[in-house]
Parts: C-alpha cells; sequence; structure tokens
C-alpha cells in the first residue's frame, strides 16, 4: 500500500509542477519538478518511499528510452552510424577513462572502481531535459540531431561502463581483455535481443491487425508492455535491457512508417498514449531526485559538502570540455562554417544535460560490497545529483544568451482567432439553408465546441447583444400580433418564454435575482393557463406553432447578429447564437433527429473548414505554418466525430 501511495504522491507532484511552469514557463519544467520534490520529501504529513534500482530501471526508465527510440527516424540513423558511435562509444569510453583517473588522482579516497562507476554514472546525457531548455531557442539543426541521437545510445554505453565497474568493485580485479569482451557481448548482444524481440513483436501485431479490423484494446497494452519485457529478457541473458529496448523502438519506428496511413485509430491512441506516459515517467525522475535530495544532503555536514560541490563542479566542466574538444578536433561532424565551429561545439558541450538515467545510475550504486556497507553511496549520489543541477543550470543560463529565440511564426492568439474565424464560416454557410431547422441546431451546437475552449467572452458585450436579440424578437411579436397567423395564447407564451430565457441569462446581481422572482411568479400562472388551454387544443397543435415561431423568430435574430458581427465581438455573438440553437433544440427534444441529414451537414462544414483555411492562406491573410496548425487542428476533429459517428 505504501508503494502505492507514494506512485500517487510522484504523479501528483508532477501534475503541480507541469501546473506551475504553465504559469512561468521560463524556468525548465525540470526545476519545477525538482523543486516539488524537495518540497514533498521535507513536508512531514505525506509519505515517501524508495524505488529499488532495478524496478527504477525496469518500470521507468525502459519505457522512456522505447519510446525515444520508436520515435528517432530509422533513416536519420542509418546516414549517422558513424557520427552515433563516435559520440556514444568513443566519446564515453573517452569520458569515463579521464574523469576516472583524474577523480582517483585528485581524491584518493575514490578507488579506481569507485572513479570509474561515478565517471560512467555522469557520462549519459538526457534528450528530454535538452529539449526542455531549448524551446524558445533556435538550436542549429545538426547540432540538435546529434544531441538526439547520443541521448538514445549512450545511456547504453553508460550503464554497460558502470556495470563493468561494479563488477570490478565487487570482485577486486580488473582484466582489460575480460572488460573488452563483456563490454561488447553486453552492448552487441542487447542491440541483437532488441531487434529480434522487436521484429516478432512486430509480426504479431500485423498479424493481428490483418485480421481483425478494431483490436486497440490487444495492440495499445502490447506496445506499452513491450519494454518491459524487452527489457526483463535481455537482462535475463545478461546484456543491456537499454539497449535492446531502444533497438525495439527503433524497430517499432520501420512499423509506424508502414502503418503511416492505416490503422489510424490505434497510431492516434497510441502516440497520444505514449506522449503522455513519456512525460509523466520523465516528471517523475526529476520529482523523485528531488524526494531525495533533503535525505542525502541529511548524511553531509555543511564542510562536507561544500567539498563535494567543488567535485561535482570539476566533473561537470571536465565532461563538457571533453565534449567541446571532442567536436573542435573534428571526431563529429557538426556541418557548420570553419567561423560558426567553434560555437557549434559549444553548444555540443553545454548540451550534455545529465537527467534520468544518470540519476537512475545514481541510485543503482550498490549499498554493500563484499557482505561490508559502501560508505561512499550516499555521497556519490549527491554529486551525481548535484551534476544533475549544475548541468541544467548552466543550460538554462547559456542557452537563451547563446542563441537567437526561436522565431515563431504565429502566436497563440492568431491560433484563437483564425479557429474561431474558420469554423464561424462553416456554421454562417449552415445557417444559410433553411432546411431541416433540428439537425442544423445540433450540428452547429458540436461546431461550436472546436471552439469552446478558446472563447474569452466580455459580460457586458454577451449581455448587450443579449437585449438586442429580445427586441428583436419582442418587434417581431407586436408585428405578428397584427396578423392571425399565431394565436394570442401562443405569442403571449412565447413572449414570456423568451423574457424568462433573457432573465436567466443575464448576470445584473440583485436587479437579475429580482426579475427572475418576478418571472418565476409569472411562469406559475402561464403554467396554470396552460394547462387549461391543453384541454381544448390537442398538445400537439401548440407544440408546433411554438416551433414555427421559433424558427422565424431565430431567423430575424440570426439576421440581427449577422448585421453586428464584427471581429471584435465574435466571440460574443457565437455564444448568442448557441443559445438560440440550444432553444430550438429544446423545444424539439421529442424529435428524432435524421442522423443521415447531420452526418452530410458535418463532412460540408469540415470541407468549408479547411476551404476557409486555404482562402485565408491565398489572401495572404494567414501563413503557411498557421494555415498546417489549423488543418491538422481540424482534422482531428474529423477523425474524432468519424470514430463517433
Amino acid at each position: 500500500m505504501s508503494t502505492i501511495l507514494g506512485i500517487i504522491t510522484l504523479i501528483v507532484a508532477v501534475v503541480i509542477a507541469n501546473i506551475a511552469h504553465l504559469f512561468y514557463p521560463r524556468l525548465p519544467l525540470a526545476v519545477y519538478q525538482i523543486f516539488i520534490g524537495i518540497i514533498f520529501a521535507i513536508w512531514p504529513t505525506i509519505p515517501t518511499f524508495e524505488l529499488e534500482p532495478e524496478t527504477f530501471l525496469l518500470l521507468i526508465i525502459a519505457p522512456l528510452m522505447f519510446n525515444d527510440g520508436q520515435n528517432a527516424s530509422f533513416r536519420a540513423l542509418s546516414k549517422n552510424v558513424k557520427q552515433i558511435l563516435s559520440m556514444t562509444v568513443y566519446l564515453a569510453i573517452f569520458t569515463v577513462l579521464v574523469a576516472g583517473l583524474g577523480l582517483h588522482a585528485a581524491v584518493p579516497a575514490f578507488t579506481l572502481p569507485l572513479a570509474f562507476m561515478l565517471a560512467a554514472i555522469i557520462t549519459p546525457t538526457d534528450a528530454v531535459a535538452v529539449k526542455s531548455l531549448t524551446t524558445g531557442v533556435a538550436m542549429p539543426k545538426k547540432v540538435h540531431q546529434t544531441l538526439e541521437h547520443e541521448s538514445l545510445f549512450n545511456d547504453a554505453s553508460g550503464l554497460v561502463l558502470f556495470s563493468l565497474a561494479a563488477t570490478s568493485l565487487s570482485s577486486g580485479k580488473f582484466s582489460f581483455l575480460t572488460s573488452i569482451s563483456t563490454f561488447l557481448y553486453v552492448f552487441i548482444g542487447g542491440i541483437l535481443i532488441g531487434v529480434i524481440t522487436g521484429w516478432l513483436i512486430i509480426e504479431l501485431r500485423l498479424f493481428l491487425m490483418r485480421t481483425n479490423v478494431d483490436i486497440g484494446q490487444i495492440v495499445i497494452p502490447m506496445n506499452l508492455m513491450t519494454p518491459i519485457v524487452v527489457y526483463w529478457l535481455a537482462e535475463e541473458v545478461h546484456t543491456s535491457g537499454i539497449l535492446a529496448v531502444v533497438a525495439a523502438g527503433v524497430m517499432h519506428s520501420l512499423l509506424n512508417d508502414r502503418l503511416r496511413l492505416t490503422s489510424t485509430k490505434v497510431q492516434i491512441a497510441t502516440t497520444t498514449l505514449w506522449q503522455i506516459v513519456s512525460d509523466t515517467l520523465n516528471g517523475i525522475v526529476f520529482v523523485f531526485l528531488g524526494l531525495s535530495l533533503p535525505q542525502v544532503l541529511g548524511a553531509t555536514t555543511p564542510q562536507g559538502l561544500g567539498t563535494l560541490i567543488v567535485i561535482a563542479v570539476c566533473l561537470y566542466l571536465l565532461t563538457a570540455g571533453i565534449r567541446y574538444l571532442w567536436a573542435r578536433l573534428n571526431f563529429v561532424d557538426l556541418q557548420g562554417q570553419p567561423t560558426q565551429q567553434s560555437k557549434a561545439a559549444l553548444l555540443l558541450a553545454l548540451g550534455g544535460i545529465h537527467g534520468t538515467i544518470t540519476l537512475a545510475l545514481a541510485f543503482s550504486i550498490p549499498l554493500t560490497v563484499k557482505g561490508a556497507p559502501l560508505g561512499l553511496r550516499n555521497t556519490m549520489i549527491l554529486i551525481a545529483a548535484l551534476v544533475i543541477l549544475i548541468s541544467i543550470t548552466v543550460g538554462a543560463i547559456a542557452f537563451p544568451k547563446i542563441l537567437p529565440p526561436k522565431k515563431k511564426s504565429y502566436t497563440r492568439a492568431e491560433f484563437r482567432n483564425s479557429l474561431i474565424q474558420t469554423v464561424q464560416a462553416a456554421i454562417n454557410r449552415i445557417n444559410e439553408q433553411t432546411t431541416h431547422p433540428l439537425e442544423r441546431a445540433a450540428v452547429i451546437d458540436q461546431l461550436s465546441s472546436q471552439m469552446s475552449l478558446t472563447y474569452q467572452i466580455n459580460p457586458t458585450v454577451y449581455q448587450q447583444l443579449l437585449e438586442e436579440c429580445y427586441e428583436v424578437e419582442s418587434n417581431m411579436l407586436d408585428e405578428l400580433s397584427q396578423t392571425d397567423e399565431f394565436s394570442p395564447f401562443t405569442l403571449k407564451l412565447y413572449a414570456r418564454l423568451i423574457t424568462q430565457n433573457l432573465t436567466s441569462h443575464s448576470h445584473l446581481g440583485l436587479r437579475s435575482l429580482h426579475r427572475t422572482i418576478i418571472q418565476r411568479l409569472k411562469w406559475r400562472r402561464i403554467q396554470r393557463r396552460f394547462r387549461v388551454v391543453q384541454a381544448t387544443l390537442a398538445n400537439d397543435e401548440i407544440q408546433k406553432a411554438l416551433r414555427t415561431l421559433l424558427a422565424r423568430t431565430t431567423w430575424a435574430v440570426n439576421n440581427h447578429l449577422n448585421q453586428v458581427q464584427t471581429a471584435q465581438n465574435d466571440n460574443e455573438v457565437i455564444m448568442v447564437r448557441r443559445l438560440y440553437l440550444n432553444r430550438i433544440r429544446t423545444f424539439g427534444r421529442h424529435h428524432q433527429l435524421d442522423n443521415e441529414i447531420m452526418h452530410q451537414l458535418f463532412v460540408t462544414a469540415f470541407q468549408d473548414e479547411h476551404s476557409a483555411i486555404q482562402q485565408a492562406l491565398a489572401d495572404g491573410e494567414i501563413n503557411s505554418d498557421l494555415a498546417k496548425a489549423l488543418n491538422e487542428h481540424i482534422s482531428v476533429d474529423e477523425l474524432v466525430y468519424m470514430q463517433s459517428a
């Protein structure tokens, strides 16, 4: 039970951090997550727990690495094999050797196995952390791609080197040939197991898809369980579980290419679910770091903490310097102009930000060696945590100063306004029709929900429009009262109804309350009279008369709204239209809607929306990026409708 409560605590902390980041996005999301973790750790009534290192790797790191693999482009990976080997194998080994030897020479308390173990811990980089720090700046494409590919595979290199150091620590022996052979077996074996198991799972998925139409309830859970199964199998034969899940993920990226325009429902559901799972697991890692910091710091004296900070800073500067020289000596090709190579090398050095794997490896340090407690375990965890914090802090400060801000081709406000205009264009086309009022009302009401999350209503403007529409209706009732088209009772009943409707949608404080009470008293009298009339008139006739009258008045109201609608009151006009459409639906709630007509209206409306976007693009009112975003948004809405139809 404590584990379940602990996991719920971690998820709650992630949600709180995400909310805080929404209000102040200048700080990286990881900083909020670490900070919330620290608060939760020192809060006396919040339960905390410890995850076993194996569980941490199996349930958190393996799914994250698998998702990175299936989101990677196999074509890009195959074209950059040399770059990937340079960054993930040669650079990783060189960094561990230099940092390990340097740490042992500077601090003799760290034996060679411990020094190499700590160096292996701080070698892997975190692409998610880099992405969170560079969302607002324009990172050169080649540098970004190099960092992304590096983070896919150097995690496995760090894990393998960490395992070798741990084996040397526990056995007290080190053999160069044995280490090389073990490294190759673990590295290559992990890739082979990932490729084979990934291919088998893909074939099973394809077989199920060919023999069944809709198997999302099978394929999606299978996809979520794949990294856990692959990691477990690889670890069982003592190969790299992380490399195996990355390889299996890359195999799944090939499957996604093959299924680009098939099984759309499953693909969208899977992509959305993995996005949520990935973001949550990444957040849990940094929250877990925050939760662990107070405990680790509690076992360190202030003087000792100062020494550890110096060690962490030196290790960070050493690893960043190695990365910088690696690029400057052209061991990795960043394809920049000679004058830009220095800047690209600096960006590559700063991009060595540490996160999930570093923390996971730190918590994987054995508790005991040869039956005795490992005294430096907390010290090594704290140094690793400090290196993570330093790398994130330096990146958060340096990237905005070195890189230009990312140019946004459109703002959120422009997207919102363009979406409103696009949907409104489709609604106006539907309003031009005169037949099937109930079906049109239902379709327009649902189309308006496309904009429901973007509404910013001015209460004063909205109230003024309501009163104007009420006046339009009242004037029409006065005109109709001079004819014999409707009975006096029907006109009076309708007048009472619209008066009550106006009152219920007003927000005028005490005045509104007083008007509401008066209208409710009048409504009770109308109900009594309505029962009397029902005794002499058929109820269907009354309902038919009211619906006819409502159609006439709504047509007049829409004409008025078309005349007064401007770019400044679009939102308020839309809300008033929806109010009248809902009134039509209320009067016709006993009427069976024609689904075929509604389907035709929906299909035509979505076509009109796409046409409106293309016309706006042709007229130069929006740019191509905004048009693409709008088309994607509407296409998703269309897909959701098709799936629910």
